[in-house]
């Protein structure tokens, strides 16, 4: 059953499916799947847990004996060979032998990195679903939707509900791309791929300076646009933009050039990773001017969000993981409303604690080589969770 409705650019029409309510067996059945897959899950969170807690450590440690031993460059501008493979740390001005060219657009641009972003106008569809029981059936109702937007990504209109009316191109007539200055320095060294991958500070850039660069091409603020008219774009339209990274040189429209702070080693001419006795790689890079102690600030703060990161997906995949195999007893009396609520409530109880109680296990196991005083105060926090449940059980009367 459907129904459709157009509201002006965008338009929408509801879809109702029904299929037959799974019977027992069935649903048992696909409980017995989610088991598997819950116990999948919940082994992948251990391997997580306890790896991160390794991971986190060492980097800790590498970035403590980086601290230890790194030397600030008085000059960048010349070259010490009592340097020569040792950790530095330096600050400058980035600088390109070259610039970097869009040779369709007329455009030039000294700068490490430079980006073309083409976006097509194209139809999306959204669709928005929900499920109701109607007669012994489950009913699931479907609103398609329809808008035409500037997408960076060909949308495939094959994929839609209803593709008459709503069809795109298959391909963009200009594709996108990242151009990279293959030389790239800060005074009298040269970075290694690394260090320049870390260069990611994207600007948009302004073409109100340029001209159009084709009669098929219309510029209009920041954009150069494929269209008739920009003001009023149809579908397959395309409008391209410009980005850049890392300023090289001083620009009278851009400002002056970029100034990055390094912490790499040594190699003749070059700054390349550096390899701790921990088998950690320090290779840093920050924009502006920065002391020692504010980049390694700046690199355990990244660790422990990493860290904390990490934890929190691998307490969420256990917690995910034993629900998924304990599915089967809410499975079990869920001809039962009353019953079935309180049995949900209680596996989400039950997951919880099991969950904190197992990934606190997991963690202290892990800081066991490294930190084993903290590693036993985990462990026995790790039972607090189990206790507390515990305690909420009233005791038995006495016979």
């Amino acid at each position: 059953f459907q129904q459709f409705s157009d509201t002006g650019s965008r338009k929408e029409h509801v879809k109702v499916t029904s299929e037959h309510k799974p019977g027992f067996l069935e649903r048992l059945s696909e409980t017995s799947a989610g088991m598997v897959v819950g116990l999948v899950t919940f082994l992948l969170a251990f391997y997580l847990l306890f790896t991160n807690e390794g991971r986190a450590l060492r980097t800790a440690k590498s970035l403590d004996e980086g601290l230890s031993l790194v030397v600030s460059l008085d000059s960048i501008h010349s070259i010490s060979q009592q340097n020569e493979g040792r950790l530095v740390h330096l600050a400058g001005a980035l600088s390109t032998s070259k610039p970097l060219f869009d040779p369709s657009y007329g455009l030039s641009i000294h700068a490490v990195k430079l980006k073309r972003n083409v976006e097509m106008y194209q139809w999306v569809e959204y669709e928005d679903s929900k499920e109701y029981e109607e007669n012994g059936e489950i009913k699931k109702e479907t609103k398609y939707s329809y808008n035409t937007e500037w997408k960076s990504e060909v949308v495939n209109s094959r994929n839609f509900d209803r593709e008459i009316g709503h069809k795109n191109p298959s391909a963009m007539a200009v594709e996108s791309f990242t151009a990279v200055s293959p030389n790239v320095q800060v005074g009298s060294f040269v970075l290694s791929k690394g260090l320049v991958d870390k260069i990611d500070d994207f600007k948009q850039l302004s073409l109100a300076h340029l001209e159009d660069p084709h009669a098929d091409v219309t510029r209009r603020g920041d954009f150069f646009y494929h269209s008739d008219n920009p003001r009023r774009p149809e579908v397959g339209d395309l409008r391209v933009s410009f980005f850049y990274a890392g300023l090289s040189g001083d620009d009278p429209h851009l400002g002056t050039a970029a100034k990055v702070t390094v912490i790499a080693r040594q190699r003749g001419d070059q700054l390349v990773p550096y390899h701790t006795k921990f088998g950690d790689v320090l290779e840093m890079l920050y924009p502006g001017d920065l002391s020692v102690e504010e980049v390694f600030q700046k690199e355990h703060e990244s660790n422990t969000m990493k860290t904390w990161a990490l934890r929190a997906a691998g307490w969420l995949s256990m917690f995910v993981g034993i629900s998924l195999m304990t599915r089967i007893f809410y499975t079990l009396v869920d001809w039962f409303p009353v019953v079935r609520d309180l049995v949900n409530v209680g596996l989400k109880a039950f997951a919880l604690c099991v969950a904190s109680s197992l990934s606190l296990l997991t963690i202290s196991v892990g800081w066991l080589f490294y930190r084993p005083l903290w590693a036993l105060l985990l462990a026995l926090l790790s039972a607090v969770p189990i206790l507390l449940a515990r305690s909420r059980v009233p005791p038995k009367k006495q016979q």
